[in-house]
């Protein structure tokens, strides 16, 4: 190829970028996507980060003309994901989702095994979401409030039912007893359901998990929800107060989960995710089928992203020191 040929393919080029007024992007949008990419999902198919990756990877690649693939690679802290996000490299094709277990990860682990902040670079949100504080339905705590009162008249008498030790379920008990100032016990079960039925027979006094677990249950009144976990009420439960609300200033947990992409990755095809993934977000179809999972669509900037991921790694690094929770 001779220089003046290479001189005006890049005038041309050039040319079209200033009069759709998007410099250096149409070259991008032409070279990326060119084939399908992957979305690691560092959890198990049919949970809610699952079930929002795909509403999103179906829209995206509508949007952007290639398939998004996903694939679920379960495993603690997220590593085999994101190890298997690095391995494919950093051209744009191989995405991993983050969330808010991902930060937890990063304070819960020796040895993660992968460096979320330096290896990793933020692309967007896709969502985010509060946990549900509930009761039995024939429990006797019709509010927060009671349950708080007995706890302080009572120390040692109340059990917190969560997933886990060192899930943001229980991490999110952990806060709200060092919040509350409570003498509480935390009881962790092997998995959701189990949670929920000890709270249903009224074996713990408090279930702690995400709305779509309690759903059915919360709407036939088999449990009752006492609060929720996000700074402002969410929008599945807006009749119901958060736990700041209702009684513990300054208590917030919310999760998300979020695109990220090996460090690395060049800017313009970060600058084509961000973008879809923002519009793909607005769409009243996909806000309402996030919503039906409880989730708020909401899209951010790489830098308001990294600035989350960062917060959220002080955050429950602390609370993790703080209740003394041993290292992985």
């Amino acid at each position: 190829m001779t220089h003046h040929m290479l001189s005006r393919r890049s005038f041309t080029g050039a040319a079209f970028a200033m009069a759709t007024g998007l410099p250096g992007l149409a070259f991008a949008q032409a070279s990326w996507p060119t084939k399908p990419a992957r979305v690691l999902v560092p959890f198990g198919a049919g949970g809610i980060a699952d079930i929002t990756a795909r509403i999103v990877a179906e829209r995206l690649g509508d949007k952007l003309g290639q398939r998004f693939v996903i694939e679920n690679q379960p495993g603690p802290g997220g590593i085999n994901a994101a190890r298997a996000t690095l391995a494919g490299g950093n051209d744009g094709y191989s995405i991993a989702l983050f969330s808010n277990g991902t930060a937890v990860a990063a304070g819960l682990f020796n040895n993660l095994r992968y460096d979320p902040v330096k290896e990793f670079m933020p692309v967007s949100t896709l969502g985010y979401f509060d946990f549900v504080f509930a009761t039995g339905g024939d429990s006797r705590f019709k509010t927060l409030q009671d349950l708080l009162k007995e706890a302080r008249a009572k120390p040692g008498s109340l059990n917190i039912g969560t997933i886990a030790t060192g899930s943001t379920q229980n991490l999110s008990a952990e806060l709200f007893r060092s919040t509350a100032n409570l003498d509480a016990k935390i009881v962790p079960f092997r998995n959701t359901p189990d949670v929920i039925l000890a709270a249903m027979r009224g074996d713990i006094d408090l279930a702690i998990d995400a709305y779509p677990a309690m759903k059915s249950n919360l709407e036939e009144g088999k449990l009752r929800a006492l609060g929720t976990s996000g700074e402002k009420r969410s929008l599945v439960l807006p009749n119901i107060p958060t736990v700041a609300e209702a009684g513990l200033p300054g208590y917030d947990v919310t999760s998300w989960n979020a695109f990220f992409v090996p460090a690395g990755t060049p800017q313009n095809v970060i600058d084509i995710l961000n973008k879809a993934t923002i519009e793909v977000l607005a769409i009243p179809e996909t806000r309402k089928q996030l919503l039906d999972l409880g989730i708020e669509a909401k899209g951010a900037t790489p830098t308001e992203l990294a600035k989350k991921l960062s917060d959220d790694i002080a955050k429950w690094s602390e609370i993790i020191t703080k209740a003394k929770i041993d290292k992985q």
